[in-house]
């Protein structure tokens, strides 16, 4: 083999190995894939307790999430931790996005349960680390 094909072969090797890397790079390979993704929840409120009991939630720090609580009577939901209060109708559910950034864990509760007396929490929120 010629000093000129020894080269050549080289070249397409390397060429090949940098493709090869690209194609994984940006298949999402070693990415954080929620951060384009949100994680999706559900929150249904019946009766004024949420089906199936109390929802456990998990996410990684840094995750974008979203939350959807709904209800058949009008509440209003605050999520601990990222702060954010919404209203809820029947048949208009809140939808809460956010980008979980405090480890923790939090609740997600209803502040017309609060208010009435009855056990305020729907959900709790746990932001696990990165």
């Amino acid at each position: 083999m010629s000093r000129n094909q020894r080269i050549g072969l080289l070249a397409a090797a390397a060429a090949v190995a940098l493709v090869a890397i690209v194609a994984a790079v940006s298949s999402g390979g070693g990415s954080n894939d929620s951060a384009t993704k949100p994680a999706a929840f559900k929150i249904d409120i019946r009766g004024g307790k949420p089906v199936g009991g109390v929802q456990n939630i998990k996410v990684k720090k840094g995750d974008s999430v979203k939350l959807v609580v709904s209800s058949d009577a009008h509440d209003a939901i605050h999520v601990h931790g990222v702060d954010i209060e919404k209203d809820v109708e029947p048949g208009k559910p809140a939808t809460f996005k956010f980008t979980a950034n405090i480890e923790g864990i939090f609740d997600i509760e209803s502040h017309v349960a609060e208010d009435a007396g009855r056990e305020p929490q729907m959900g709790k929120l746990t932001v696990e680390p990165d």
